[in-house]
C-alpha cells in the first residue's frame, strides 16, 4: 500500500509528529511505501535545522532527515506556512524541501491513503 502523510503540528508541542514518524517507520518495515510526507501549518517546524532539543530528549527533526536518507522519503514543507514561521531554504534540515500545496494534492492522488496527523 502507498501512503501519503500530512503533518499539521510542530515537533515538541503535540504528539502528532512522533506518531507520524512511528507510523512511517512501521509502514516501511512492513513493506509499504511512503509517497510523501507533507508538513503544513505548525508542522513545518519539524523541518528546521535550528531545533536544538536537550541531550536527553529525542531529536525529531533528525529522525525525519534520517528517514529521508535511508528510505528516500520525500519530505515537503509548505512554502506559505514555512515563510509565515521564518523557515526558508537556508535553515531547512537535510532531506527537506520547500514547495506548494500542489505537492499535497498530488500525493493524495497518487497514494492509496492520505493519513493526517494533528488538527
Amino acid at each position: 500500500m502507498k501512503f501519503g502523510i500530512l503533518i499539521n503540528e510542530g515537533p515538541y508541542n503535540h504528539q502528532a509528529a512522533d506518531s507520524a514518524y512511528q507510523f512511517c517507520k512501521a509502514a516501511l518495515d512492513k513493506g509499504h511505501e511512503i509517497d510523501r510526507v507533507f508538513f503544513y501549518h505548525d508542522g513545518v517546524n519539524n523541518a528546521t535545522k535550528l531545533t536544538e532539543p536537550p541531550q536527553d530528549d529525542r531529536n525529531i527533526v533528525q529522525r525525519w532527515s534520517k528517514l529521508a536518507e535511508e528510505h528516500g522519503v520525500d519530505l515537503v514543507v509548505c512554502v506559505a506556512a514555512a515563510l509565515r514561521r521564518g523557515i526558508v531554504d537556508d535553515n531547512l534540515a537535510a532531506g527537506f524541501r520547500i514547495s506548494g500545496l500542489g505537492q499535497l494534492v498530488e500525493s493524495g492522488i497518487r497514494s492509496d491513503r492520505l493519513v493526517t496527523f494533528g488538527d
